[in-house]
């Protein structure tokens, strides 16, 4: 079942991003079969807007929280906030789930 999960960072804790940056990618890297998609949020200008989503297909909302809590940028601090949102999958790829 697919979770969205939407994160925002510290305010000034770009270099805690940057920092664990390769960490995080490496993790993406070995969990990309559950990821649906994955990104940073960016400002208009192409900026980092401090924060992320990920689309996730785990089977429960504890198994969606463990994966976020797992991460590295979550276990160096970086995330304020984090919101797990059970998401429907209507249109992915081009093609109609529905």
């Amino acid at each position: 079942m697919p979770f969205l999960i939407e994160t925002w960072d510290k305010p000034d804790h770009q270099a805690v991003r940057q920092a664990h940056r390769p960490a995080h990618l490496d993790y993406l890297e070995q969990n990309k079969a559950l990821l649906l998609a994955s990104g940073a949020k960016l400002h208009d200008d192409g900026g980092d807007a401090g924060g992320g989503i990920y689309i996730v297909d785990l089977p429960t909302r504890e198994a969606a929280q463990q994966f976020i809590d797992a991460d590295p940028f979550a276990r160096a601090g970086l995330f304020a906030e984090v919101r797990v949102t059970r998401w429907r999958k209507a249109y992915l790829d081009g093609r109609c789930f529905l």
